[in-house]
């Protein structure tokens, strides 16, 4: 827990940058505004918006900010230096960035001698000159600069010497801040450790040994940052070393997107750092929004959530084992670490024929049902339970599903309708990559028969099209509902195509997503469980919000 005297640490989110060079990862301007808006609530001080000139994505996104700022994050232009045997008041790339406006410009530059002789094809002289001569024409348009020296560990590790000539010449030029890159995310935390130590014990007995100007006076140190790849799986063991070595900014990405293996995670390095190293990062507040701020640029960059990501995946806190779920239940400190509410995640018990009675109870307490362990439901709800996932069910993944088992166990299960048969219909066309699907349903709803046809690009497709026809006009709120993922796992494929066939539905309504299940050995017959299900489901979720309307009212 952090209080006022906890010493400050700046983050530095490169989500909009560096995170977009993941593989099969692609933001438009619109995606890029709206998660540069989402981690300025979350409190994130410097915000990479990109490289303005690289594209004209980037150049819009700029503009854009310009006309509508953020509230209290500073977005900050991305560049390089300016290229070898040229003028940086001449560089057309360097006015780009001038023209998006940013108050701080992150500039990077080599810091390894073989990237300036191989990569550059210069001198190393002249690799200090496009620093410092960066960086001097920067400020001198009004910009505060933040340097990151690129490659700065393998430099280190090559030519420790040339390595800091390049900080002193960024420093020398103005660099408020000197941001150290494991760009090829090779080393391990004890090497952070002592190279951040040795450049700040070196950078402090530099500036010490320069003479006091009338005009300026004795020169400060710049602050030293922290920005590390995972190619090693030690990014965010690396960018915490760095801080405990004295590092005083963090630069990662949310959910640790980024090229190759990605960068450091900022979902795990704020709450270790704030929670249990006693750093201030961002409020208390706002760290509490820090799951629902993974998950919302997860959904905007159309990549699934990791399940597993420590502190904000649907996982973190989640327990499966019966002993576990009864210590859980006295005391949440017998396994977990933080309180799941200090990130804004939830402690989920789930449900398997590894359950016990505890984690039925608790289960059926997070959906405000409340089980008497004593009477038969309980147990029978188990036994059915454990029956169920025997024969190929898994309520660990459809929560909905085991809901809905409980309410029927408990003869209350609300019957909104009742699917009388369904056929479904294929077109294989000779030539062609595609199938039509017709799928015929017959639903009766308050004792009337509907009878509905429709089309879909697949026979689940159909049946779903052909079940919302039939049922909209009696619950309109379907409408709302979306079919958003289906799974098929074939569970015994030894025998071939008479395999028994899990299907894993999940839908939503805009503001929840819910999970059911279906299994045969028929892939239709299980689908059409599966959906049938989570309609059943959304219009159960409705109906007891419009019960708690009416009760607040």
């Amino acid at each position: 827990m952090t209080t006022n005297s906890s010493p400050q640490l700046w983050l530095y989110d490169t989500t909009l940058r560096d995170g977009t060079q993941r593989e099969g990862l692609s933001v438009s301007i619109e995606d890029k505004l709206r998660i540069a808006r989402r981690l300025d609530q979350l409190g994130i001080p410097f915000i990479e918006g990109g490289w303005p000139g690289a594209n004209p994505k980037d150049v819009q996104f700029f503009w854009q900010l310009q006309e509508d700022p953020l509230k209290q994050a500073e977005i900050v232009a991305f560049c390089s230096t300016r290229r070898p045997n040229s003028t940086a008041a001449t560089e057309p790339m360097l006015q780009d960035i001038l023209a998006a406006g940013t108050r701080w410009v992150t500039i990077f530059g080599k810091s390894w001698d073989l990237h300036v002789t191989t990569g550059l094809k210069t001198t190393l002289e002249e690799n200090l000159a496009m620093i410092c001569d960066t960086i001097e024409y920067l400020r001198s348009q009004g910009r505060r600069i933040i340097y990151d020296a690129e490659h700065w560990f393998d430099g280190y590790k090559h030519n420790r010497d040339y390595a800091l000539q390049t900080l002193e010449a960024a420093i020398a030029s103005g660099a408020e801040w000197l941001v150290l890159c494991d760009t090829n995310g090779g080393t391990l935390p004890h090497e952070i450790s002592q190279i951040v130590q040795d450049v700040i014990s070196h950078l402090s007995l530099v500036i010490c040994q320069e003479p006091m100007t009338k005009d300026k006076g004795q020169r400060t140190i710049p602050q030293i940052g922290i920005h590390t790849h995972n190619d090693s799986e030690m990014a965010v063991a690396n960018a915490i070393a760095a801080v405990m070595a004295g590092a005083k900014m963090v630069q990662g990405t949310i959910n640790g997107y980024g090229e190759r293996c990605g960068n450091a995670n900022l979902c795990s390095l704020i709450p270790n750092l704030q929670l249990k190293a006693g750093y201030s990062c961002i409020t208390e507040d706002q760290l509490t929004q820090l799951t629902e701020a993974s998950r919302f640029v997860s959904e905007v960059v159309n990549l699934a959530p990791d399940e597993h990501a420590p502190f904000v995946g649907r996982s973190a806190f989640a327990h499966k084992g019966g002993i576990h779920v009864s210590a859980v239940e006295r005391n949440p400190l017998t396994y977990e670490h933080i309180q799941p509410e200090q990130v804004g995640n939830r402690r989920r018990i789930v449900i398997s024929e590894q359950s016990g009675l505890s984690n039925v109870l608790a289960k059926a307490r997070s959906f405000g049902i409340e089980l008497d362990q004593q009477k038969a439901e309980a147990r029978e709800i188990l036994q059915r339970l454990k029956d169920l996932e025997s024969e190929g069910f898994q309520f660990e993944a459809a929560e909905a599903s085991f809901v809905l088992l409980m309410h029927e166990a408990l003869g209350g299960r609300q019957k909104f309708f009742e699917v009388k048969g369904f056929q479904v219909h294929c077109d294989l066309i000779e030539g062609k990559e595609t199938s039509n699907a017709l799928a015929t349903v017959k639903v009766a709803v308050d004792g009337k028969n509907i009878l509905e046809a429709a089309e879909g690009n697949g026979p689940v497709a159909a049946l779903d099209a052909a079940l919302r026809k039939a049922l909209v006009n009696f619950y309109p709120q379907i409408a709302t509902f979306d079919l958003t993922d289906y799974k098929v796992r074939i569970l015994n494929g030894h025998t071939g195509t008479a395999a028994k066939t899990r299907v894993l539905v999940e839908s939503g309504n805009g503001r929840q997503r819910w999970t059911t299940v279906g299994v045969s050995t028929n892939i239709l017959a299980a689908s059409y469980q599966a959906v049938v299900e989570g309609l059943e489901y959304g219009l159960l979720l409705h109906s007891q919000a419009e019960a708690a309307l009416k009760a607040s009212s």
